[in-house]
């Protein structure tokens, strides 16, 4: 009887523990966050304008607070570098930024690249605060049949 009670203690203790760390689990999800990269565009890879913007990432405000986005960096593991314009970010809102070019609006930003970014075959996306370069979320793919990830 003594070692089910010790069992039953030991259990309690580690089911509690779990329970405590899911509270900052959700505190530790980054402010900005990615939710899908389409890596691949529609089509054969030609470089033209509509193509280019077949390619972008996803990024939501997971927070309940506006976020200033500008300065901020989107990149590659090869280092291609997106420094994003003056953007705020409203709460529970996304942005997507597609690799060609267009006119910014309050939901789509636009690189300006002549050539595309992420690779078909394997990339990471991440970006980055401005102040201090630190790296708040990332997002990475292998091979695949499908032309995006979902993060």
């Amino acid at each position: 009887m003594r070692l089910n009670r010790r069992a039953i203690l030991a259990a309690g203790t580690a089911a509690a523990a779990l329970l405590a760390l899911t509270p900052a689990a959700r505190a530790a999800a980054p402010a900005v966050q990615f939710t899908k990269v389409h890596y691949d565009s529609p089509g054969s890879d030609r470089g033209g304008n509509a193509s280019l913007n077949g390619e972008y990432a996803v990024l939501k405000n997971t927070t309940r607070a506006p976020i200033q986005l500008e300065k901020w960096i989107l990149r590659d593991k090869n280092g291609f570098k997106y420094r994003f314009p003056r953007f705020t970010l409203r709460p529970g809102r996304s942005v997507t930024v597609r690799s060609g070019k267009g006119t910014d609006t309050s939901t789509v930003l636009y690189w300006g690249r002549g050539w595309y970014v992420w690779n078909n075959t394997g990339d990471t996306a991440g970006v980055y605060r401005a102040a201090d370069l630190k790296k708040i979320d990332t997002c990475s793919w292998g091979r695949s049949s499908r032309a995006y990830v979902t993060c």
